[in-house]
Order: structure tokens, then C-alpha cells, then sequence
């Protein structure tokens, strides 16, 4: 199939999910033209706001393929993936990411993403949730930043990612 045909099943899954009664958000992991996973919007369903079409299509595309890599693979989406979705797309390593409608026209359907694209360009300081580091030597017991990744370090069998 081509990325329209498979462009056209992401934007099918989505209105479907919308007719019972999820967001309308779908998509779908390709690889060597083969269906591997599809995910739909689960927000609501599943009270979990990293529950994105995208998401989700990963998370079972992974467990599929036995493998938290998915190079080799292609997401298609029924729109712009949001800063999650983009970024899980990423942690997995797919190949790439193809979309239907863009941003302005989720926006148009009332999930307006450009708050958090635009959040990103702003200092840390300005956000209206704080996302901040606890100064070494202000916590009550000793608190040792680094040891996990020193753990990690000193881990002969560890997978590496």
C-alpha cells in the first residue's frame, strides 16, 4: 500500500473510534508493508492523557515485535502528532512519521496543540507548572543525583538504548 492508502486507514480508525465514543485520533505502525499495530485515542476511555492514538499504536507495536526499537518502521497518523507523540516517535526510533491533517485543523476540532509547541520556546521560569531541580545540599537526608546513572554504569549486562 502507499502512504495515502495507509494515511486513509490512520483517518478510518479515528472516526470510528469517534463513533464509539473516544477522540478522534488514529494511527497505525507500518513495517516492510505490513500492518504491525494500530492505536486509537484511549484518553478518556482509560483515564490516561499518554494514552494518544500514537502512543499506543507504539506501545503495541513494541510488544508485537518483541523490541523497544522501532527502526524500520513507519507511524501513520490521522494528524500532526502533538509533543508526545512526537517524542515517542522518536524514543522509539522509528524511520519516520507521516500525518493527514495538520495542527491548524485540530485546532479547528477543539485540541489545540500549539499551546505546547509554543510552551517549549518559552524559559522554564515563565511555565505556569514548575518544572524545577532540587539544589544539591537543600534536602533533609543526603540526596546523590547521580547515583542511579552510576548504577546503570557499573552494570556489566545492561541493554543498551
Amino acid at each position: 500500500m502507499t502512504d495515502d492508502r495507509w494515511l486513509a486507514r490512520a483517518v478510518d480508525l479515528a472516526t470510528a473510534n469517534v463513533a464509539a465514543g473516544g477522540g478522534p485520533f488514529g494511527a497505525l505502525v507500518v513495517r516492510d508493508g505490513e500492518e504491525v499495530s494500530t492505536g486509537v485515542n484511549r484518553v478518556t476511555r482509560d483515564l490516561d492523557p499518554t494514552a494518544h492514538a500514537e502512543v499506543v499504536a507504539v506501545r503495541e507495536a513494541c510488544r508485537v515485535l518483541g523490541d523497544f526499537s522501532l527502526a524500520g518502521c513507519t507511524l501513520y497518523t490521522s494528524c500532526e502528532p502533538c509533543p508526545l507523540c512526537v517524542s515517542a516517535s522518536l524514543w522509539a526510533r522509528l524511520d519516520r512519521v507521516v500525518y493527514a491533517a495538520d495542527r491548524d485543523d485540530a485546532a479547528r476540532g477543539g485540541f489545540d496543540d500549539r499551546a505546547f509547541y509554543e510552551l517549549f520556546e518559552t524559559p522554564r521560569t515563565e511555565w505556569s507548572m514548575p518544572v524545577e531541580s532540587l539544589p544539591a545540599g537543600t534536602a533533609p537526608t543526603p540526596l546523590v543525583p547521580f547515583a542511579p546513572f552510576e548504577a546503570w554504569l557499573a552494570k556489566a549486562d545492561r541493554t543498551h538504548y
